[in-house]
């Protein structure tokens, strides 16, 4: 679907959220592996807009940073103690005419110093599930009626709280929104609700903007009074309804964050699935909206796939797996595993119990097995490191053994090294690798050997001594107990 791009995109996200009970903002709250204003940011930026504005004012700094990581282009309005939407959009609107008038003077090419022109999109920045597809929906109608004002509204069973839209009778054109606060008997009975989405003309906003006062109930700057006025002044005010609720709704606590967290959650399973993804259990798989998946990969229950992994085609993850910026190369086996910051290579397995950590990179074939632990390791071609260790800062090169319960003991209390180990390696059970330590290709080391000396290609290191037995060691030392009692049977 193509619609206009719009002059600008307007984030409302300067609540407190009190009923959050969070010493964190509530647009900083996550879900789906995106803050609130994340998703909102996502779905204005998707749009192709000149600017974005985000309005801010409770928690600024923590709000002001999060949202220059998510966008750096992003342009802020502060709100000051006036309340009411329509507040936050009038201090938008001058900031937008700043930003503009910057831009005119450093040679862009807005020479008018001010939005005068096109559309501006209003949302708030706690409606997770409201993507750009809607969006555009929105403007493409606004765009198609020649409409002075646009809203996005839906139908609710309890519209408690919401703000009720007025229609023209016949027309069905907005007269206007009635806050629930100031709605009559009549009018709370009304079920379709403003979603406190938007698309205004710039010029027509500007001019409503002037002209809004505090007269109601809450003595705030409402910004749908806007409505009533566009429409006294002649313009058509029309609404796009949709039929997913959903979509519109807003998060105002911990309850809702949950509820809107696992819906956006289940419809991105959803999707994955009829893209040829096989989740065996949804009910216990998590999915971020920014993971990718191929094509015939499995997940089986218990799995959590975070942040910006990638599962490539064929592969299997889980059950009991979370996985966070990970790469999962094709035909690849991941088996109760935390893994982050992590490559693992084509049809590679992991697991089970095995712990990923940043720097960890598996090679194609490669293994990294039960209770193991790595860290900035560099694992070659069909290279194991099957059980009970911990391989950090080192590389391993390709199709080498690692003994079970090996440690590569990289830390001298001060500074980090590394380990070096060959290819064709086999190193035994049981070994302690004093980095800066290197093993050769094709070397051997014998089982419990304590490696602080490098060996060489080829060679065989070992470190303990001749085996010594003291007979009767047992009946003497320790008489009288049942070890003692069977060495004597």
């Amino acid at each position: 679907m193509t619609f206009p791009r719009p002059a600008a995109v307007i984030v409302l996200a300067a609540g407190e959220g009190t009923r959050m009970r969070s010493a964190t903002p509530k647009v900083l709250h996550r879900l789906g592996g995106r803050t609130l204003l994340g998703h909102a940011l996502g779905a204005a930026r998707g749009l192709e807009p000149g600017r974005v504005v985000v309005v801010v004012r409770h928690g600024r700094e923590q709000v002001v940073a999060h949202a220059k990581d998510v966008d750096p282009e992003v342009v802020f309005a502060d709100q000051d103690d006036v309340p009411g939407t329509g507040r936050a959009v009038q201090v938008a609107m001058t900031a937008l005419d700043a930003a503009a008038q910057a831009a005119a003077a450093d040679g862009g090419a807005d020479s008018s110093g001010a939005v005068t022109e096109g559309a501006v999109v209003v949302m708030a920045g706690d409606v997770p599930l409201l993507d750009a597809a809607t969006l555009g929906e929105l403007l493409a109608a606004h765009a198609a009626d020649a409409n002075a004002v646009t809203v996005l509204t839906t139908e609710v069973e309890d519209a408690t709280g919401y703000g009720r839209i007025l229609r023209e009778e016949g027309t069905g054109d907005v007269l206007g929104i009635v806050e629930h606060k100031d709605a009559s008997d009549e009018q709370r009975a009304i079920r379709e609700i403003n979603s406190s989405t938007y698309v205004f003309d710039a010029a027509v906003l500007r001019s409503a903007l002037g002209r809004l006062n505090r007269d109601n109930a809450q003595g705030e700057v409402y910004l749908t009074d806007v409505l009533a006025i566009a429409r006294a002044d002649g313009g058509h005010v029309r609404a796009l309804r949709t039929d997913d609720p959903v979509l519109v709704e807003g998060v105002n606590d911990r309850v809702q964050l949950a509820t809107l967290g696992a819906e956006l959650n289940r419809r991105v399973l959803e999707d994955w699935m009829r893209e040829g993804v096989t989740v065996v259990d949804p009910a216990t798989t998590w999915v971020d909206v920014d993971v990718e998946l191929e094509r015939d990969v499995t997940l089986l229950p218990g799995t959590q796939l975070h942040g910006a992994t990638v599962v490539r085609e064929g592969a299997t993850v889980g059950p009991d797996t979370t996985l966070t910026d990970v790469e999962v190369g094709p035909g690849a086996t991941v088996v109760r595993t935390h893994g982050s910051l992590a490559v693992i290579g084509p049809r590679a397995s992991v697991g089970p119990f095995a712990y990923l950590r940043p720097g960890t990179e598996l090679g194609a074939k490669g293994k990294i097995g039960t209770f193991v632990e790595t860290k900035n390791a560099q694992i070659g071609e069909g290279s194991k490191v099957p059980h009970l260790s911990y391989i950090g800062d080192a590389t391993v090169g390709e199709h080498t053994n690692i003994g079970a319960a090996s440690v590569t003991v990289n830390y001298d209390g001060v500074r980090k090294h590394r380990t070096t180990i060959g290819s064709h390696a086999r190193t035994g059970a049981d070994n302690m690798f004093v980095a800066p330590v290197t093993v050769g290709d094709g070397a051997y080391t014998g089982a419990g050997t304590v490696v602080r000396r490098d060996v060489p290609a080829g060679a065989l290191g070992v470190s303990a001594g001749a085996q010594r037995n003291i007979e009767g060691w047992v009946l003497r030392a320790r008489a009288g107990t049942p070890a003692a009692d069977a060495a004597a049977a």
